[in-house]
Order: structure tokens, then sequence, then C-alpha cells
């Protein structure tokens, strides 16, 4: 099988593992930056081209789009479903998945635990925001915030008036969530392949930080998750259609409750916390998927 992985680099840890677990298991596998990628429509052609070769024989591609190139990055992923080749997560599906709005509003309306979250338009509204969510400590999120990047935890009603404001002062839209105390500034990331949960760990952010990304400096351990929590992640993932999915949660006195649902989750902290070899996971699971047939034959990249 041909395999292509659509990540900005080859050194990245999770694609490299990507490529030594499709490698083991006797797979053609290349990494492409599909930032570099073009792609061409004509009638009944549609075409991808990188460095002047277009791409041909491929039977699936494990997209790593970066949450700075969505856009682009999921035209490219269309343009290969355009084509009947198989992608571990659908570009509808990380469209939706990066957008933090319609995500809650879809987890809500799926009857998922979710933090209780106010979006509105404009500053003179922060007061009601703050009173509707039972007042501080709260947390303030941009809707394209990743890795910890613009989330803030407002521990004063002028502190959180105040941040309201400067960010709406200037356009810009968030998310005001109530602040869940018992979480004690852990979460839980479960990995999702498949509608199956293949590792699971809790995060915890360094002393003083209320963040748990492993990015801002956090630790991360191997955890067995409730049913109760198993199930969410998977219905998380499920409910935004992605096959492949880090999904992130928090214990609360109400049950767990979803943060976000990732669809390029790092492999690199979840496989050194829990041992589990989840490269080979996800291979497996385009081995399952992907047809073996192609009509054209290998061009080149």
């Amino acid at each position: 099988m041909k395999i292509v992985i659509l990540s900005r680099s080859s050194k990245i840890y999770s694609t490299a593992r990507l490529i030594q677990a499709a490698q083991a298991r006797g797979h053609e596998v290349v990494a492409i930056d599909h930032t570099k990628c073009y792609v061409s429509m004509e009638k009944g052609n549609p075409s991808i081209h990188f460095l002047g070769q277009e791409i041909k024989g491929v039977n699936a591609i494990i997209p790593r789009i970066g949450a700075s190139v969505t856009f682009y990055g999921t035209a490219v992923v269309r343009q290969f479903e355009m084509q009947r080749i198989f992608s571990a997560n659908e570009s509808q599906a990380i469209t939706r998945s990066r957008d933090k709005l319609r995500s809650l509003q879809l987890l809500s309306r799926a009857g998922l635990g979710i933090p209780k979250t106010i979006f509105a338009d404009g500053a003179k509204n922060a007061e009601e925001m703050i009173h509707m969510l039972g007042g501080p400590p709260l947390i303030i999120k941009l809707l394209e915030g990743t890795q910890g990047i613009g989330v803030i935890l407002a521990e004063t009603e002028q502190g959180a008036i105040s941040t309201i404001e400067a960010f709406m002062g200037k356009e810009i839209y968030i998310l005001v969530q109530e602040f869940i105390k018992e979480a004690n500034g852990a979460d839980i990331r479960a990995f999702d392949v498949d509608g199956k949960v293949v590792g699971a760990m809790k995060r915890k952010g360094k002393e003083g930080e209320f963040r748990s990304n492993l990015h801002r400096g956090g630790t991360g351990t191997v955890i067995k998750l409730s049913v109760e929590e198993e199930l969410s992640a998977i219905r998380a993932a499920k409910v935004l259609g992605l096959r492949v999915a880090g999904v992130d949660m928090i214990r609360s006195s109400r049950g767990p409750m979803i943060l976000e649902v990732n669809s390029s989750p790092g492999l690199k902290g979840i496989e050194q916390a829990t041992g589990v070899d989840i490269a080979t996971k996800i291979i497996e699971f385009v081995e399952l998927n992907a047809p073996l047939k192609i009509v054209d034959d290998v061009v080149g990249y």
C-alpha cells in the first residue's frame, strides 16, 4: 500500500513515528508538506501536484494539518477525497473540530458533558456573561488558540471584564467558560482510533499553571478511564466525525466534561505515558479501510 502523510516535516515526532510504523508493516510511505502542494481542477480530472509533479497511485492519506493552515490543508485533503482516496480523517471533520464554537454546539446537542460556555458579540455583555456563569474564576479562550495559547484564567470579576473588553474591543471572538475547580489543573487525553480508545493519560500542569498542556511543561501519566469517560471520548470523536482523535476532558463533580477534540493529536506524550504503539494502531486502521486497487500507476511526488 502507498500512504501519504500530509505533514510540514518528516522530522516531527508524530510524523516520523507514523512513517516508521507504516514501513515496519511493509508499506510505501512518504511525508508531503501540504502547504507546498497545489490542486488543479478541470472537467473530470481533480489532481494534486507537489514539487512540479502530479501525485498518483496513492491508496490512503493521513492528514497532520496544523491549526494555522487549516483552510489550505483541508483544501488539499478534500482534493484527495475528490479522487476517492481514503483519508484517516475527512476534511469536513477536521474543519468542524477546529471551530471551537461549532464543536461545543455539536457536543452540547449530543448530550455530552461540557463546561458551561458563553459566546456573545459585544463587550457591553461582559457583566451579564460573567453572572450567567456564576462569577469568577472564569476561563477565557480565543476561538483560534491551540496548545494552551490564548487561554486565560480570570480570577476576579474586574479582571474578567477587562480581559473580555480588551478582546472584544479588538473584534477578537472569545469563549467564556466556567472554571472547574475540582479538576485541580489536570485533564485527561484519550486517544481514539476508529471508535476505540487505544490509550489515555492524565496531564497535570506544572506548579502554579492551570493549563495542563505538555507543550507548556505539563506531565503525562497513564490512567485508566471510567466507563463513562471512555464512552464520552468515543462519542465526542464520533459526533465530530473524527476517526483519529485526541479527546481532552476533565473530571468534575458532574461527570466527565469534554474540553476539546483534536484532529491531529500528538503521539509523543501519549506513547511515552502509556507505552502503547499508537502509530501502529493508526496504520492498522488505515489498512482495514483503504482500498488496495489503484487505477493509475505511480508517477512520483
